[in-house]
């Protein structure tokens, strides 16, 4: 087996501390600082020659800084013989510019997969693209995670199951929601919306039975905050007892801690794909971490083992 090495951007450094500890191998230190113009210089500090390496890092703001500085590690990496090179990027910039949604528009995310690709990387690992056909894009196999099954299985250890709905927050969320709510047995609810201009929608009505029910959202992507507070409001106003978002990515822009405090959301889980500033953590956050899946990732793929067990919560497996 290929030696190891894991490799840390600057996006998110205590999710790649977190991977090393449980994998027990140390980050390999790399030099990066910034040019008085603004460009970005990487060097790697050790010898990587043949050796299987895992990049980690996420693609969130200010993106396009964190997008250059991968593109830039994985040149670096090439250019030394690195044996393969794989991005472990747990949020995957520009996902949701994935088609032409009016005319003259670009299909950024298939630029970024066009520049991952030729860049030099041998294997992308992500989670929760917005939309499954981006893996389309890459030419490079693609192990695509959903965070769905880390928050079924917080449901089903805290005991949440009991007189319990799922929403899909749209239309284009009902498959994710529909496969949660078929996993732990529960019925769906549908929110319909309109979204009229970027990052803003309007609740028109819910498809299916809320009153008198815990309404679980699940959403990839929570950015502003004010369209899981509006659903949270009208699933209120059907009936519903209490709402619970579940939202992959926080990415989390303008005043999301004041938002959520004085919300209708009784509780807000998180992954930590993206690291949430203190000055953003709202009272009813929690965090739950990707770091042990990510770790049992790595190591399987080093060991060119199955991936198909860690993509539901009920992996038995106690081995990484």
């Amino acid at each position: 087996m290929k030696k190891i090495q894991l490799i840390a951007g600057k996006s998110h450094p205590e999710l790649a501390e977190e991977i090393a500890k449980i994998l027990k191998i140390p980050l390999t230190p790399v030099e990066s600082r910034y040019f008085a113009d603004g460009e970005i210089y990487i060097r790697i500090k050790e010898k990587v020659r043949g050796n299987d390496v895992y990049l980690i890092q996420s693609m969130c703001a200010p993106a396009n800084d964190r997008l250059m500085e991968t593109l830039i590690m994985i040149d670096a990496l090439r250019r030394s013989s690195a044996g393969r090179i794989n991005l472990i990027c747990p949020y995957l910039c520009y996902s949701r510019q994935d088609r032409k949604a009016a005319s003259r528009e670009a299909i950024t995310a298939k630029l970024v997969a066009n520049l991952i690709t030729k860049a030099g990387v041998d294997r992308l690992v992500t989670v929760d693209l917005h939309a499954d056909q981006i893996q389309g894009f890459y030419d490079i196999p693609v192990d695509h995670f959903v965070g769905y099954p880390l928050f079924a299985k917080y449901l089903k250890d805290k005991k949440m199951l009991g007189n319990t709905v799922i929403v899909s927050p749209d239309i284009g969320g009902v498959k994710k929601a529909d496969k949660m709510a078929d996993m732990l047995g529960l019925k769906l609810a549908i929110i319909d919306k309109v979204r009229k201009v970027h990052d803003k929608a309007e609740v028109t009505h819910v498809v299916g039975e809320v009153e008198g029910k815990r309404a679980v959202i699940i959403d990839d992507v929570v950015s502003t905050g004010g369209s899981i507070c509006i659903a949270a409001e009208i699933l209120k106003k059907m009936g519903a007892k209490e709402v619970i978002a579940c939202v992959t990515h926080g990415v989390l822009s303008g005043n999301p801690k004041e938002l959520f405090d004085n919300s209708a959301v009784d509780q807000i889980l998180l992954t930590n794909s993206i690291p949430i500033p203190e000055e953003k953590i709202s009272k009813k956050m929690k965090i739950i971490s990707l770091g042990p899946l990510l770790a049992k990732i790595i190591k399987r793929i080093s060991r060119e083992r199955s991936l198909g067990e860690l993509f539901t919560w009920e992996d038995k497996s106690q081995a990484l």
